[in-house]
């Protein structure tokens, strides 16, 4: 940086620093260059705030892209009124808010991206009436898109991955082809119309879920979908045995490709510094690459900003995520041109599993196949792969505009087997052989009648679905070793939970229940009703049962590390050392757990036992949840449910359940409300007691909430690796989820989008978690309609009251 001490070279007018490598503070020197007119720091590894440039008057061209200082950027961070183009992206550190820019009414281009700004994008961009581009992306913009209907000139707009609400405005709708603009990733109200525009896309803009959109711009799902291949920017390719797609229809400056029934993609984004077309989006490979599979590599997509891939129609699930690259722009010659690199950004089901990628250091050089496996897990039909340009790496070699996200070819391929195609068995088997079948088919039927009616008799088990898998007590009792006490992992109310291994190797669970009380007949039939008609990776997995002679025994997938109660505050020598962003995933693994059995599931489940000791970890620590006995069904029409059998456990029920029998899928949020604050506290709710004034955990999260001092409830062992914010918005969240109205507390799937920060935390105060009994919930009406309609023992009010600390509600457990 000598260049900058040499006071003679204040007449210096162009300054490009771009790819130098450069580090340090920038110095003051500059500041004396008074005369400049275009300054460019991309692609360096400065350190320090970003600097203010208001000494530059003449200054007409300023990019600082990806060159390593830290925000915020400065109110006035220039005062020069000849400003044509003004570049800033990839800031780290603090957040500002807009920069004052009014008086720059001669830009033409304004790049604002991933500059950790907020508030409200400001009006007077009005004003810039020469504008052709503005590309404010990955901020943290709020509030309406402001009117630019004035601005003539603009082409390209890029608002994408901010917070944007409000209606998609009709000055939008009406622009003509030639405009590019792209919304992706906000959160606008959706309208009745669709709105499916070539040029305008709308891809996860809204604020529903991530199908609404797609709905109405793409075909209807047929089927399920197990496998997806697409051979990206090529041709339909046959390698071995599987068709990759072609993609022909994604490239553009901002594209939403919706022709398929199993995938779709979205490409955002302008080269910059060059005039472009739809084959720059595209890349084709000059040379050649040896291999099965080399066709995949003779094409690849490209994107100037993020480029995404989804599969659709897929069926619930794991997935493995095969990405295939080839380094086929960037030459390595020995020429200028193989000075080039490409650095980008991997995400998966919006999670960043590449950050800083080069296709060129991971593969070993350039033109040659490189392939990477990720696993994913499908929870709502979608798996979403996301390639994202953080403005490093070159941009002009071995070409102008030669930078972004590359990608070859994707695959999505289902860990788990399709069931049969029956539709295409039936006619054959029934053309050749439909005498002999119905013939079969009586028999069996007939025997299996005889048999089912025996063990209901013995073991007066009626109502047993064998939908699921039926073992021998011989099985079982060779699997555990005739249930030795060496092989127990578990007791609770229901009995005991056993480890055993099958013959083939496989390791199971044995649940062991009680024949010879009403209880454990009701368990046993109940669990296997639920849960063997339910497939969700936060589900424990039910293998089958035995109901032979005096035994009710459930079969479970084997889960490595025990129950999360026995994880966090079990015996001490069989606690784990569970760092923070296990905590965060295993908290928004329950809640997408539940949310599937309050909203996704065909069946409508309310748990009624959520707590620690029935969420089980297996050997990765992903949460399941178990233990489906006291559950029931939510299919009344208004959603409710009043009984005088209330059933689960003390300090995790909702007080309109445990005091009035008052039974919805809220009384699930609620457990779930204590159960985020264990995994944040690394504390039991019921045996916690910080001294005498507090009754319980949940008691001592409030107190020290409206003390403003609620970051003391955090497990003070998590040390360094503790992500405030995040466990911050876990501990809202839970004490959200166990408001004493039922009215008040979110829905799962809305607590699973807070969680992951796709959704603002409602603001609530502490006087909304007081209420009157009767005012807010109507109890004494409920207690009417019950009484009206029962004729079992009437429903009577106890001695114990809600109080204003939310803690344990004394009542009866029975089953």
């Amino acid at each position: 940086m000598e260049l900058f001490q040499k006071k003679s070279e204040a007449w210096l007018i162009y300054s490009i620093l771009s790819f130098n490598n450069l580090t340090g503070q920038l110095p003051e020197e500059l500041n004396k260059l008074t005369n400049l007119k275009e300054l460019r720091l991309r692609g360096n590894n400065f350190t320090g705030k970003l600097p203010n440039l208001e000494s530059f008057k003449t200054l007409q061209r300023l990019e600082i892209q990806a060159s390593g200082f830290e925000g915020p950027i400065a109110p006035i961070i220039s005062v020069s009124t000849q400003m044509i183009e003004l570049r800033i992206t990839d800031l780290t550190g603090g957040a500002s808010e807009f920069p004052q820019l009014g008086n720059m009414t001669r830009l033409t281009r304004l790049i604002l991206r991933n500059c950790n700004l907020s508030g409200k994008i400001p009006p007077y961009i009005t004003k810039m009436p020469k504008l052709k581009l503005l590309d404010l992306s990955f901020n943290k913009f709020e509030g309406q898109i402001p009117n630019l209907e004035s601005l003539k000139k603009l082409d390209f707009l890029y608002l994408v991955g901010n917070r944007l609400t409000g209606p998609i405005p009709g000055w939008i709708k009406s622009r003509n082809s030639k405009h590019m603009i792209d919304l992706s990733y906000n959160n606008f109200s959706e309208s009745s119309e669709p709105i499916c525009q070539e040029t305008l896309n709308l891809f996860r803009s809204y604020n529903g879920t991530k199908n609404s959109e797609l709905g109405k711009c793409v075909p209807r799902c047929s089927k399920k979908w197990y496998s997806v291949h697409i051979n990206c920017g090529g041709k339909s390719v046959t390698i071995g045995d599987t068709v990759y797609e072609a993609d022909r229809d994604s490239a553009g400056a901002a594209k939403f490709t919706s022709s398929k029934e199993s995938w779709g993609a979205s490409n955002s984004g302008y080269f910059w510094d060059k005039i472009i077309t739809a084959k720059d989006y595209l890349a084709n490979n000059i040379s050649a690459i040896k291999g099965n599979d080399s066709e995949l590599y003779t094409t690849a997509r490209l994107s100037a900003l993020s480029m995404t891939y989804y599969g659709r129609c897929l069926a619930n699930g794991n997935y493995t995520v095969t990405l295939h690259f080839a380094e086929i722009v960037i030459r390595d010659n020995r020429s200028f041109q193989s000075l080039g690199k490409r650095i980008f950004d991997v995400y998966i089901q919006g999670e960043r599993k590449l950050k800083d990628f080069n296709i060129r250091t991971d593969a070993g050089g350039v033109d040659k196949a490189f392939t990477i496996k990720f696993n994913a897990t499908v929870a709502d039909s979608t798996l979403e792969v996301r390639f994202q340009y953080a403005g490093k790496g070159t941009a002009a070699l071995p070409r102008r505009g030669s930078y972004g996200p590359l990608v070859s070819a994707i695959s999505f391929e289902a860990n788990f087997k399709p069931p049969p195609d029956y539709k295409k068995l039936v006619p054959i088997i029934a053309g050749a052989v439909v005498s002999l079948l119905i013939l079969i088919l009586t028999i069996s039927f007939v025997a299996w009648k005889r048999h089912r009616n025996k063990i209901a008799k013995e073991e007066e088990s009626r109502g047993l679905d064998s939908m699921t898998g039926v073992f021998t007590i011989r099985q079982i009792k060779a699997a555990t070793n005739n249930f030795d006490a060496a092989n127990k992992i578990g007791e609770g109310g229901f009995g005991s939970v056993y480890k055993g291994t099958l013959s083939d190797g496989a390791v199971i669970a044995v649940k062991q229940l009680s024949s010879k009380s009403k209880q454990g007949k009701r368990e046993f039939v109940n669990e296997i009703g639920m849960i063997s008609s339910l497939q969700h990776p936060n589900l424990v997995q039910l293998y089958g049962c035995c109901a032979e002679r005096n035994h009710l025994l459930l079969v479970y997938e084997y889960m490595e590390n025990n129950s999360l109660a026995r994880a966090l505050f079990g015996p001490e020598e069989h606690r784990l050392k569970i760092d923070w962003p296990t905590r965060q995933k295993i908290c928004i693994g329950i809640a997408k757990g539940l949310s599937f059995l309050h909203e996704e599931s065909s069946l409508k489940i309310v748990h009624r036992d959520i707590k620690a000791t029935n969420v089980l970890l297996d050997k990765k620590l992903n949460p399941k949840i178990s233990d489906f006995g006291l559950a029931r069904l939510d299919d009344d029409d208004n959603n409710t449910h009043i009984t005088t059998r209330v059933a689960g456990t003390i300090g995790y029920m909702a007080p309109e359940y445990a005091l009035w029998g008052y039974l919805t899928y809220k009384a699930d949020v609620y457990s779930f409300g204590v159960l985020a604050l264990e995994i944040a506290a690394g504390k039991s709710n019921m045996i916690y007691r910080p001294n005498e004034k507090f009754v319980c955990l949940l008691d001592w999260a409030l107190v020290l909430q409206r003390q403003g001092k609620l970051k003391e409830v955090v497990d003070a062992t998590l040390g360094s690796d503790l992500n405030e914010d995040e466990a911050l918005r876990m501990l809202n969240v839970a004490l959200l989820c166990t408001s004493p109205s039922p009215a008040l507390r979110p829905t799962m799937s809305a607590v699973v989008k807070i969680l992951e920060n796709h959704l603002d935390l409602p603001e609530f105060t502490m006087e909304s978690r007081f209420y009157d009994d009767y005012d807010l919930f109507n109890f004494q009406g409920l207690r009417d309609k019950y009484e009206d309609t029962n004729e079992s023992q009437p429903l009577t009010h106890s001695s114990n009251t809600i109080t204003t600390r939310d803690c344990s509600y004394t009542t009866s457990t029975s089953a």
